[in-house]
């Protein structure tokens, strides 16, 4: 798809859901990781783990991302991973913010 010149309809395919700072970190983590722990999301992202928590349930309540919790050694571990419809609305979210910010050129 070529870039759109006038700007009209260039933010089509940023998705609220992942265009949010915080949530944008998150899946861009998930993105480059097969599956990653509350833990290391909350190193990588610098969020609270009020923030983490909050952003995360958002995005898994959206389809985005995929948790998954268990005890180890009698601890809670959670971990998550982007579904595959998550991989897709980031896919289809950085061509979108590619055409936004090619300036016509």
């Amino acid at each position: 798809m070529m870039p759109n010149p006038s700007g009209q309809n260039a933010h089509r395919g940023l998705s609220p859901i992942i265009h949010e700072a915080s949530r944008l970190v998150i899946v861009s983590v998930l993105a480059e990781c097969d599956v990653a722990d509350f833990n290391f999301l909350l190193g990588t992202t610098a969020l609270t783990r009020g923030n983490l928590s909050t952003h995360l349930a958002r995005l898994v309540a959206a389809g985005y991302v995929q948790e998954t919790k268990e005890f180890v050694n009698r601890k809670p571990h959670t971990e998550y991973r982007l579904t595959a419809t998550g991989r897709a609305a980031f896919k289809r979210y950085r061509e979108a913010w590619r055409r936004l910010t090619a300036g016509g050129s």
